[in-house]
């Protein structure tokens, strides 16, 4: 039987893309539904065209009930994947998914992590810091912003020459290609 995800993200949905993709007639798993914050988050539309679930919540809901955790239960889901989602994930689901929530991180943790650390602020951190090379992470999800157990790491070069646009293409390349092998090879291993 498929082991069900449910994907959260707050924007685009990129990564959600390339995950809805991968796993579209998989034997190992299905994405259940797709979670927003933010109803006019793209990610939707994306879920859509999939004909995939979707569900948006509040703040509120999602840090003072059980909303979000009754439907995901409801759902039989068994992994919870971040997709560029900005919240940080409440006790109460930490509670529920032990070890089965997962994130990625546009850096190589744990540099340029932590609160309000996403998207194009980290790449630009990255440049003002000179640094060398850049990359992303894979990694469980705990109670703090960018801390849980790394999964997986994949790195490159950052070139002298580098613009921010060269940098995100390049993490975004490492992105849409590790994180759906990542997800599989877990969900083959803990369940």
């Amino acid at each position: 039987m498929r082991k069900r995800i449910a994907i959260f993200a707050s924007g685009s949905g990129s990564n959600a893309q390339k995950i809805m993709e991968h796993f579209k007639y998989s034997d190992v798993a299905e994405v259940a539904i797709v979670l927003s914050n933010n109803p006019d988050a793209y990610v939707l539309q994306r879920a859509d065209n999939f004909e995939i679930p979707s569900h948006v919540f509040d703040k509120a809901a999602f840090y003072q009930t059980d909303e979000v955790v009754d439907i995901l239960k409801r759902l039989e889901v068994d992994m919870v994947v971040l997709a560029g989602f900005l919240l940080l994930v409440p006790e109460n689901l930490l509670k529920a998914f032990p070890n089965k929530i997962i994130n990625i991180h546009p850096a190589l943790l744990p540099k340029f992590g932590g609160k309000g650390m996403y998207g194009d602020r980290v790449h630009k951190a990255v440049l003002a810091a000179g640094e060398k090379e850049h990359g992303i992470t894979i990694h469980f999800v705990n109670e703090h912003f960018d801390e849980g157990e790394v999964i997986y790491q994949g790195r490159f070069a950052v070139d002298a020459s580098d613009t921010l646009d060269i940098i995100k293409f390049k993490g975004q390349q490492l992105e849409h290609l590790h994180y759906p092998k990542v997800i599989e090879n877990l969900i083959k291993k803990y369940n």
